[in-house]
């Protein structure tokens, strides 16, 4: 069996996954699908105390997230996915870097519900996009104290009313600092606690 330690030593470097080569990306799937086999919370829609929080994406195979690098002028920094489980929302946060002053974000809003002890069907609810600056962006957590509050961002802050934009995440892999998802994609995500 794998270790956390190896795990993360395994996709350590690979920058959420755009540097990984195919080889590579094999072995860290099979790595992935060995140590949720030890999973020490099998309900982890139960264990709200550990779902709640941010967390930050360490590894994917998501296109659609690691296709947020591809940027013209604009770096991929950190993506964040900040659990409220007292609301069942999500916030999917991205922090890009730029030219001086024009550091963006892109953000999707969604609500979850749960569906068994380990999948929740999600449904995007809202899209912001705009620089950093003039949203008044510092944190993930005063950001998202501002969603909750209201605030109409400055650049693209829109409502997502078609809905084909639902899909759904089990979580196979739960503990104090690190969580594993398989969403309806195929994609496998890998986050740690902030």
């Amino acid at each position: 069996m794998i270790s956390k330690a190896e795990l993360l030593e395994a996709i350590a470097g690979k920058n959420r996954g755009l540097l990984a080569t195919e080889t590579e990306k094999v072995a860290i799937l099979s790595a992935i699908a060995q140590f949720e086999d030890l999973n020490p919370t099998p309900k982890p829609l139960e264990a709200t105390d550990l779902l709640e929080g941010n967390w930050r994406l360490l590894y994917t195979t998501s296109k659609g997230l690691l296709n947020l690098d591809q940027f013209p002028l604009a770096q991929l920094r950190s993506i964040y996915q900040c659990v409220r489980t007292s609301d069942a929302k999500i916030y999917n946060i991205a922090e890009f870097s730029a030219l001086p002053y024009l550091e963006g974000l892109v953000s999707v809003c969604a609500t979850f519900e749960a569906v068994s002890e380990r999948r929740v069907n999600v449904n995007f609810e809202r899209y912001i996009v705009g620089l950093q600056r003039l949203i008044g962006y510092q944190s993930a957590n005063d950001f998202i104290t501002q969603i909750e509050a209201g605030k109409k961002f400055l650049g693209l802050d829109f409502s997502i009313q078609n809905r084909n934009q639902q899909g759904w995440l089990d979580i196979t892999y739960l503990d104090e600092d690190l969580r594993i998802g398989r969403g309806n994609e195929g994609s496998v995500f890998v986050l740690s606690k902030n």
